[in-house]
């Protein structure tokens, strides 16, 4: 490996699985020093990574782990905000709870772990910032409400906070994967084998794309290559978005 985050300090959350273990995993092979957060404990180990049960929604939670992560390593260079859930539900039959649960999951706690990094940052004048969106923040989906405005203000977000401290050395962008193999995706072909086949149909490539692929979208903002790149989101869908379908 080329060691393109060697000397970085990375968090990376809901690094216990799919998307996040992905990227956890590049960045340790890529030198950097990877605390990992998620709220599964219990989950197997990323290899190299220091994984810390943290629950995103909870501020006393975080404010812990970015203590811990300032205590024993002195820096933060780079938050990866992977940790969300999808919340779908007819509009008019959604409950105030799960509105709001989706909102805490997939916006809320992006900004509870940046308000908490990008002092430290600011301190440096060095950091990058990378939220995970989603292809929902792009293209509306029938029947995923209220995700994708969650989706579309981490977008937001990213934009926002990338042009209010570029000036300071710190970067802030996002990434939208659109299809990918994660565990509750491989659940779904599972327990319906023909979506894989039809699924797989609508995406030009002809595949479904893969943690991996995202991760090395991560691990490219968060490097010094990307040093000119702010308040951008990068799709990663295989194009699909920019079809048209009936």
């Amino acid at each position: 490996m080329s060691a393109r985050l060697a000397g970085k300090v990375a968090l990376v959350t809901g690094a216990a699985s799919g998307i996040g273990a992905a990227i956890a995993a590049l960045f340790v092979e890529e030198g950097a020093q990877v605390i990992g957060l998620d709220r599964n404990a219990a989950a197997e180990a990323v290899p190299g990574v220091e994984l810390l049960q943290v629950d995103i929604t909870d501020t006393a939670s975080v404010d812990a782990a970015v203590a811990h992560a300032l205590q024993h390593h002195g820096r933060i260079d780079v938050l990866v905000n992977n940790a969300g859930a999808d919340v779908f539900s007819d509009p008019l039959a959604l409950e105030d709870h799960d509105w709001q649960r989706c909102l805490d999951l997939n916006l809320k706690g992006a900004w509870n772990l940046a308000k908490r990094v990008l002092p430290s940052m600011l301190a440096q004048q060095a950091g990058s910032i990378v939220n995970i969106a989603s292809v929902h923040g792009h293209r509306i989906i029938p029947h995923a409400f209220p995700y994708p405005v969650a989706k579309h203000g981490l977008i937001g977000l990213s934009r926002a906070l990338g042009i209010e401290y570029a000036a300071h050395g710190v970067r802030v962008n996002s990434i939208s994967p659109g299809l990918i193999l994660v565990p509750r995706i491989e659940a779904w072909f599972e327990r319906e084998p023909e979506a894989r086949a039809r699924q797989t149909a609508l995406l030009p490539p002809k595949r479904i794309g893969t943690p991996r692929e995202v991760a090395y979208t991560a691990l490219f903002l968060a490097s010094d290559e990307a040093r000119f790149i702010n308040a951008t989101d990068i799709l990663i869908d295989g194009g699909r978005s920019q079809l048209y379908h009936d």
